[in-house]
């Protein structure tokens, strides 16, 4: 009884003691903006509220959501990526239709609150957006399923402001392979190659969150520019495919690159990956017994309630922090919540409202403010502005790509529209 009392009294003695570094943490946010890599807002207004932004009517508090302006202000976020992301099952169904939904819903945010936001392309926008006291809007375009394996489709994307191209999602795309699904092309193809160099000459940040091992090693080795992990934690406490191993840290460190730490519990919190296997192999049981949908759903919410997921706390974010830091430097490391792209939180950091005691919990550490402003905000930064100057660069040495597809992959079933249509 007594090891229970104390499990239940040390979450909120430790709160306690880190609400006196609440006041620092806010003053370190007023004078960097806080980045967060992967905020799936744009998908919610879609899905949940029909495209709607009057519906989402996040301009006053929205329960249904992580993500609404007056939590942002309190959380003092400077700049987020906003996750224009759509599922790997629109591949061939219209998928740059959707990724151009998802980036519209972004610009219509921005112009629906001109006195909350303003959309970012470059670094020195968003440090001029947040002195002027707004929220830097960037774009990110999750799944490279979007691009429909064109280098047109891409430069488009840019040219409505996307900062970053998350490779894969969680299925392989025809170019690159995707963390959770089966090896096709062990890492980039020839085409996928000349996407990252187009990424490049862009200055279109490369995202490696989603994507396999192979993948991101072909994309370390062919990449002229820093990359990032929009999303993304530390493979030392949990086994999931959707981590950074320590090799690969290490390579990141030395491509100049950040990984962004998540929320996601079950990527971050070994007992609740766990919890996931134990989860997937029931499920998988349930199908082998010829259960149909309804039942195996039935089923499933009868042991989710029997067996709750085990939660952890912001404490286990800044532990992945802090490992990415000693394992890469600490020039390398900063924040990607996925907030409303999840269904459940560590405790302590359920919304945007929650960064002050993220930061908290850093300073309490014994972190010098020097190096917490690098994690919320000027890695990134910095990222930002070494993959402008690389753009910059290759823009003077050459033009636009016009490699495809079909001609580097050897392509057959779909043959390139060179000649007149008949």
């Amino acid at each position: 009884m007594l090891v229970a009392a104390t499990a239940l009294t040390a979450a909120p003695l430790r709160a306690q003691d880190r609400a006196r570094y609440l006041e620092p943490a806010r003053q370190i946010l007023r004078e960097v903006p806080l980045i967060d890599g992967h905020n799936d807002l744009p998908w919610e207004v879609r899905t949940s509220f029909g495209f709607s932004l009057d519906s989402a009517n996040i301009g006053q508090a929205q329960p249904r959501l992580m993500t609404d302006i007056p939590r942002l202000r309190a959380g003092l976020v400077g700049g987020q990526f906003w996750s224009t992301y759509t599922p790997s099952a629109f591949e061939g169904r219209g998928a740059a239709r959707a990724g151009m939904e998802q980036v519209d819903i972004v610009h219509r945010l921005v112009a629906k609150y001109p006195e909350t936001f303003e959309l970012a392309r470059t670094a020195d926008d968003v440090v001029r957006i947040h002195r002027a006291g707004k929220i830097a809007s960037l774009n990110g375009l999750e799944g490279g399923h979007m691009i429909e394996n064109s280098l047109a489709v891409l430069r488009d994307f840019s040219r409505l402001g996307v900062n970053y191209l998350t490779l894969t999602h969680s299925r392989n795309t025809a170019w690159a392979d995707a963390a959770t699904d089966s090896m096709i092309h062990r890492g980039l193809t020839r085409f996928g190659e000349a996407v990252v160099r187009e990424m490049n000459w862009l200055g279109m940040l490369v995202d490696l969150s989603h994507t396999s091992d192979s993948t991101m090693w072909d994309v370390l080795r062919v990449t002229q520019a820093p990359v990032i992990y929009s999303h993304s934690s530390s493979r030392h406490f949990t086994p999931h495919p959707r981590n950074v191993p320590d090799d690969i840290l290490q390579a990141v460190a030395k491509n100049g690159g950040v990984v962004m730490v998540n929320y996601v519990t079950s990527f971050i919190y070994r007992p609740a990956y766990d919890h996931g296997q134990r989860q997937d192999a029931y499920q998988r049981s349930l199908r082998q017994r010829g259960l149909d949908s309804n039942a195996v759903r039935d089923s499933m919410r009868v042991w989710n309630q029997q067996n709750p997921a085990p939660r952890p706390d912001l404490n286990v974010v800044v532990d992945h922090i802090e490992y990415i830091r000693d394992v890469a430097g600490v020039d390398h490391v900063g924040l990607g919540s996925d907030l409303d792209g999840i269904d459940e939180t560590p405790v302590g950091l359920e919304d945007v409202s929650t960064y002050p005691a993220l930061v908290a919990e850093l300073l309490k550490r014994g972190w010098r403010a020097d190096d917490v402003k690098k994690v919320v905000g000027l890695n990134v930064l910095r990222v930002m502005r070494q993959a402008e100057a690389v753009a910059a660069r290759l823009q003077r040495e050459r033009g636009p790509s016009t490699a495809q597809i079909e001609v580097l992959d050897g392509w057959t079933t779909s043959p390139p529209w060179t000649g007149p249509v008949r």
